[in-house]
């Protein structure tokens, strides 16, 4: 198989049950599988103490809901994501994370609206010295050429990707898996951090590297990982508030493959080994350019590799998908259903 073809789905032996709701499932061992060094940014604890005082300053949040946010560490997030980043740099990255975080809940719950929203988007990267708000301050500082370019055509997707996805669920449109794929890889908002894959480490690929079928086949398989890896931890939560079947793969899978919910887990554990093994079968084949090309290529695809295994780490310590039980689902992989509840 060529390796920049995407893996065939595995087959899985489970089926639903309906007869009965199990109360709890065992996480893949992601962790263990994903052999990618961790590594941490030196200037993780003093930009995570001036991230969080940013939102405290201008995010516009009260209790309990700004309490989330910075029990979340965004901060931490962005500091094993981007390892390498200088101070200045790794913070813009966390502030854009935890705006991208809090109005991608927003658009969810319909606080705000997604053209509205993607209109503020627009005006303030574009412009930041006249759209005068503070909110805009992450967005503003990123440079062109260098990302911009990219991130702002990757979060045009994104938005997109968060109108249809809203829109299809106020119908009660369900989706395949392929189909669910295809708009997830949008949905999750991962693309855009892999634009500021180049904006820390100061680089701006040429159009040539960026639309070579290598290095697209190594984002897609970078990308498909921070879906499944994302989806897995974040299931519970988002099957307490109903809201699974429209955003996540894992409930996608029970319902188009006939799943039962361990089968659907332990489906997406393997999908996430297939999918680091088409980044690495991809790496070998990575073609060669000029020197200055090929130093920039191999920072970039470091950097996929490190938002991959960041991510990873982070999920498992973030109350925001495991609550107060992270070291013991960590320590036992055991993950206790959520009761439902309204989506808000």
């Amino acid at each position: 198989m060529n390796p920049t073809t995407a893996v065939m789905f595995p087959t899985v032996a489970h089926t639903t049950n309906s007869d009965s709701e199990p109360a709890q499932f065992i996480l893949p061992d992601l962790i263990n599988d994903c052999h990618y060094p961790l590594r941490q940014n030196p200037h993780r604890d003093a930009v995570s103490r001036a991230t969080n005082q940013w939102l405290v300053d201008v995010g516009q949040l009260v209790e309990p809901e700004i309490r989330g946010y910075l029990d979340a560490d965004i901060g931490g997030c962005a500091a094993v994501c981007y390892p390498d980043a200088d101070a200045f740099h790794l913070q813009v990255c966390a502030e854009w994370l935890i705006w991208a975080f809090i109005v991608d809940d927003w658009m969810e719950c319909g606080v705000a609206d997604v053209q509205e929203v993607h209109e503020y988007f627009n005006l303030a990267i574009r412009d930041p010295i006249n759209f005068d708000t503070e909110q805009s301050a992450a967005l503003g500082k990123l440079p062109a050429p260098a990302a911009q370019s990219g991130f702002i055509r990757t979060m045009g997707l994104f938005f997109a990707a968060v109108a249809k996805n809203l829109d299809d669920r106020a119908k009660g449109h369900m989706y395949n898996l392929q189909s669910f794929l295809t708009l997830r890889r949008n949905l999750i908002g991962t693309k855009p951090c892999f634009a500021l894959v180049e904006f820390v480490a100061v680089i701006d690929l040429p159009d040539e590297v960026v639309s070579h079928p290598v290095v697209m086949a190594l984002e897609e398989a970078a990308l498909d990982y921070a879906i499944w890896s994302n989806d897995v931890f974040s299931y519970n939560k988002e099957q307490s508030r109903g809201s699974a079947p429209w955003e996540n793969i894992v409930a996608v899978t029970m319902y188009d493959r006939g799943l039962d919910l361990q089968g659907a887990m332990d489906y997406a554990g393997q999908m996430c080994k297939d999918a680091i093994q088409r980044f690495e079968s991809n790496r070998v084949i990575l073609p060669s350019w000029e020197e200055e090309v090929d130093r920039q290529v191999a920072i970039y695809v470091e950097g996929l590799q490190n938002v991959m295994v960041g991510s990873l780490n982070w999920y498992p310590d973030c109350p925001r998908y495991v609550g107060k039980d992270g070291h013991a689902i960590k320590r036992d992989r055991i993950v206790k259903l959520l009761p439902k509840r309204p989506l808000l």
